[in-house]
Formats: C-alpha cells, structure tokens, sequence
C-alpha cells in the first residue's frame, strides 16, 4: 500500500489574521470597538511618520519602512496572550517581567509557524529590543494611535477615556523625540475635528 506523504503546513499568516479577533481596551466602554489588526495599522502608519519627520526636519537617518514594520508585528504575541490593560501589566516588577517572557515565548512560537528559513528573515521584525531608536518610536507610535482612539471616544460623546487622554497627551508632551512633540503640534490637531471642520480643499 502506497504511503501518502502529507504536504507540509505553516499556519504563521493564518494566526496573524486572527490578531482581528483580539479586542483592546477590554476595561473601557468603547463606542466603537478597536482590534490589535486595526490597531497595528494605525501604529505602523504613524512609526512610518514620525521616521519621515525626524529624517526631514531633524537630521535623523532611519528606515521609515523598517519603522513600519516594525509598528506592524509590535502586538503579534497578543494573538496568544490577548491585550493586557497597562495598569494589569505594570502590576508589579516581577508580574512585568515575567509577561515580557510570556510576550517573547508567543513570539517564537509565532515564528516556528514558518518554514525555518523565512522564519529567519521574520525574527528580526519580532525582536529588535537592541535597536533603541526604533523601539522609542515604536513606543511613541503606539501611545499616539493610543491617544488618537481615546480623542475619537471623546468626539462620540463617551467620557469613558477622558482620563485615558489626558494621561497619554502629557506623557507624549513630556517627550525628548522632536519628531513625537511635532506630530502633537501639527498632525494631532486634525484628529479632534469632524469631516465638515477638515480641510478638503
């Protein structure tokens, strides 16, 4: 009897689509419910920018697109550990640190979801800890689409993230990146308007 040899099968890409299914804000009444794929969209749009506006206006030399993908995959272990609220996850030190061993373990096995080959070029995108310029602006990123989600709550009339954007504009405020305290004065304010205030020309 002639043995079948079954093809082999790399679920990586088929687990990525489910980051739609993992809800944010799970605490917070939302008017319109967030996802970590929309989420991770909107941070890799605005890594993308603050790059492009450090490289422009403030003699920077990074990778927009690397800020970008970067921005993309920065929430992919949340498809095994689901999106932690900040006050949970900075419990206290030890419960921190070992969430960011959990986070690090769902990213692997994330990446053993792909042939070893391609895996090798997709962990650099899941583990650039040591790249410290990038790591800042994936964080400013995250914290600006954070801010945006709360301005668009604050605009359907929900109070619920009141306290949410005062916390995330003054930490933003208080920022070193000249790139971070730019997107605030000159591409933040947009976000506050309706469509009829927007300037279409």
């Amino acid at each position: 009897m002639k043995k079948t040899i079954k093809p082999e099968q790399f679920d990586f890409f088929a687990f990525l689509s489910r980051m739609r299914y993992i809800s944010r804000w799970g605490l917070m009444r939302n008017t319109v419910p967030e996802n970590i794929q929309e989420h991770s969209l909107d941070v890799a749009v605005i890594a993308h920018a603050l790059a492009m506006i450090r490289n422009t206006y403030f003699c920077g030399s990074l990778d927009p697109s690397r800020a970008a993908m970067y921005g993309i995959f920065h929430d992919a272990s949340e498809i095994f550990t689901g999106d932690m609220p900040t006050p949970v996850k900075h419990f206290n030190p030890n419960f921190k640190r070992s969430f960011h061993q959990l986070e690090d373990k769902a990213r692997r096995k994330l990446l053993a979801m792909l042939p070893p080959e391609l895996a090798k070029e997709y962990e650099p995108l899941f583990f650039f800890e040591d790249q410290e310029e990038y790591v800042q602006l994936v964080k400013a990123a995250d914290k600006i689409a954070a801010l945006t989600k709360c301005i668009e709550e604050g605009k359907s009339g929900n109070h619920e993230f009141r306290r949410a954007e005062a916390e995330h504009f003054e930490q933003l405020s208080a920022s070193r990146q000249p790139e971070v305290i730019y997107f605030l004065e000159k591409l933040l304010p947009g976000y506050r308007l309706s469509l009829d205030e927007l300037n279409l020309g």
